[in-house]
Order: C-alpha cells, then structure tokens, then sequence
C-alpha cells in the first residue's frame, strides 16, 4: 500500500502540470496577421457588474451563451432581500453586443 501511495502521487502531480499547461497554451491568444482585425467577444462580466448595479445586488454568475443564433449574456444577481430573508436571484439575458 505504502508503494502503490509512493507512485500514484507524483504521478497525479504530473498529470495535473500537464492538464494546466495544456489548458494555457490552448488559451494563448493567437496573433493576428498584418492587416487583420479580431474581434474580441463580449466582455460579459463587466455587462453583468453594470445589471447587478442596476439591481442594487451582487453578480452571482456571468457566462457567454448562444440563443437563436445570437450572441447572448446570462447574468444571475443576487439582490439582497430585507428582514434578514434569503436573498433573490434574478437572472438576465443581454445580447452580448
């Protein structure tokens, strides 16, 4: 039992290095050629803070999703309830645009 620990360890410690390197290099941001413009996608999260504010809440959850064919936010907020109840969730759908 003492071996199978002594090998199973830095085994999974090497698969997680490399489960963390493959996921930076997948999300390395590709160079554009000369000329060339990206198009950055919809910043959700800063979309989602200016509904909480709205709301008079918190941002609970801020993620890009993709709804008849468009771009879309799903903000959930959580806005605080009074008489010490459990606060509400609101959920929002924003065109990511």
């Amino acid at each position: 039992m003492k071996t199978l620990r002594s090998i199973f360890r830095p085994a999974m410690s090497a698969v997680c290095a490399l489960g963390l390197f493959a996921t930076s290099v997948a999300a390395a941001p590709m160079p554009a050629a000369e000329g060339e413009i990206l198009v950055a996608a919809a910043d959700c999260y800063s979309i989602g803070q200016q509904v909480a504010d709205q709301h008079g809440g918190t941002l609970a959850r801020a993620s890009e999703s993709n709804q008849g064919g468009q771009s879309v936010c799903v903000i959930v907020v959580l806005v605080p309830a009074k008489d010490g109840q459990r606060p509400r969730r609101v959920e929002v759908v924003v065109p990511a645009n």
